[in-house]
């Protein structure tokens, strides 16, 4: 299949533009031909995953950026990092001196880069990013999932350098989830069955999104039976746990996201799932690896806590002091932090003994200082991946249970959460 490429596209192929811009759309042309693609598609904003650093390779491909003449054609934000640059006491460099010192390095060229340096997995929080129809070049798999699916922007899944490259060109491949006749869900997940009572509360939406992620594997599914109201830290939820739990990198919920007004805009296919109770309570077991017991340390905020779920922790917590040496962690973004530091909640939630990290995300390894034994998460991505990553066992459960085992020290089950399903 011919790639049809316009002047501008040639010009950089042919290394009028520099090395490093050359390279680029080498990776672009390449990438359009794996695909099958007949044209590029202009994109008009990135955000890149390639600033999370897991190895020396990923230091010197920036830096060879940036000696060649690298140039940035659109808006371009950050991934959080290994470490943070804020809080850079959250990682320290005696467990791992080389990643830490490494991945802090790849960050500031990221932003010599002329990225706007937001270190964070939930772009979508902030202001000013894409809107609907936008075509976008995204790398992190939960921003992939809300931008195609909450946002209705269109994206692929560019991981490194992919996702770097279309930043500096402008371009991306005009296939895969650029193209409208791919973006029909081929599975229905139907949860009109569950009560809807349960189908409201906070861990159903963790739960749906990671049941739903091990059904789709890579396809496109739609999920009907989410309440109307659902709201964006739900959307959220689902779009992190189908993308962790399977390679979902966009999901339709009819009546409830921009695509799917109802479900035969969407639905193309024959299988439909029904889920059940059961189902859920499998997905609950899934991702608790642990007995219940004695805490250790509580994780939320993967992706990123929002400016309401702030709200909500201060709610629930209401003044109360975690137990005395929990660590209680929650990560979230150098925006959505001094947005809750503005009304107070910062200072009240500190004052109780939590951790507000930011630009990290805590699954990931090196260990974050604390983070061992028992751990407590209302994260579906984080219980999936915590295990693997820091060797530690995996409570799930509500927020609110986050909170009160906190408070008690021990994993507390809340009784009229688990008697209503």
């Amino acid at each position: 299949m011919s790639l049809v490429l316009d002047d501008r596209s040639r010009s950089l192929l042919d290394g009028a533009s520099g090395q490093a811009m050359q390279l680029a759309m080498r990776l672009v042309v390449k990438a359009a031909s794996i695909m099958g693609a007949e044209r590029l598609r202009p994109v008009s904003f990135a955000h890149l995953d390639a600033c999370f650093y897991t190895g020396q390779a990923h230091v010197d491909f920036i830096r060879y950026l940036l000696d060649n003449g690298a140039s940035l054609a659109v808006p371009t934000w950050t991934n959080n990092g290994v470490v943070s640059l804020a809080d850079p006491e959250l990682r320290p460099s005696t467990e791992d001196p080389q990643t830490v010192s490494g991945a802090a390095e790849l960050m500031r060229l990221y932003a010599r880069l002329g990225c706007s340096p937001t270190w964070t997995c939930a772009p979508y929080q902030h202001a000013g990013g894409p809107k609907f129809g936008d075509h976008i070049a995204v790398g992190e798999s939960n921003a992939v999932s809300y931008y195609n699916s909450v946002v209705g922007a269109r994206t692929n899944k560019y991981g490194d350098y992919l996702d770097v490259a279309c930043a500096l060109t402008g371009l991306a491949p005009d296939a895969g989830l650029h193209r409208d006749e791919n973006r029909k869900a081929t599975l229905h997940v139907d949860c009109t069955a569950l009560p809807e009572a349960w189908r409201a509360t906070d861990v159903f939406a963790h739960l749906i999104g990671h049941h739903t992620g091990r059904l789709s594997g890579r396809r496109v599914p739609v999920i009907s039976g989410l309440p109307p109201s659902a709201g964006k830290d739900a959307l959220k939820a689902i779009s992190s746990a189908v993308a962790s739990s399977g390679g979902v990198e966009l999901w339709h919920g009819a009546g409830v996201t921009p695509e799917a007004p109802d479900l035969a805009s969407v639905f193309i296919g024959t299988e439909v799932h029904r889920v059940t109770p059961e189902d859920l309570a499998h997905a609950h077991r899934d991702l608790s690896t642990a007995q219940d017991g004695p805490l250790d340390a509580v994780a939320l905020g993967t992706p990123h806590f929002s400016l309401s779920e702030f709200g909500m922790l201060v709610s629930l917590l209401d003044g109360r002091k975690i137990r005395r040496g929990l660590p209680f962690l929650v990560s979230t973004s150098r925006v959505v932090r001094a947005l809750a530091a503005e009304k107070g909640w910062i200072a009240a939630l500190e004052k109780s003994g939590v951790e507000i990290p930011v630009d990290v995300c805590t699954y990931y390894s090196p260990r974050v200082r604390g983070l061992t034994g028992r751990i407590m998460t209302n994260a579906a991505k984080w219980a999936y991946y915590a295990p693997g990553m820091l060797n530690v066992e995996v409570a799930f459960g509500s927020l609110k249970e986050c909170v009160e085992s906190a408070v008690r020290g021990e994993v507390w089950r809340d009784p009229d959460l688990w008697t209503s399903q």
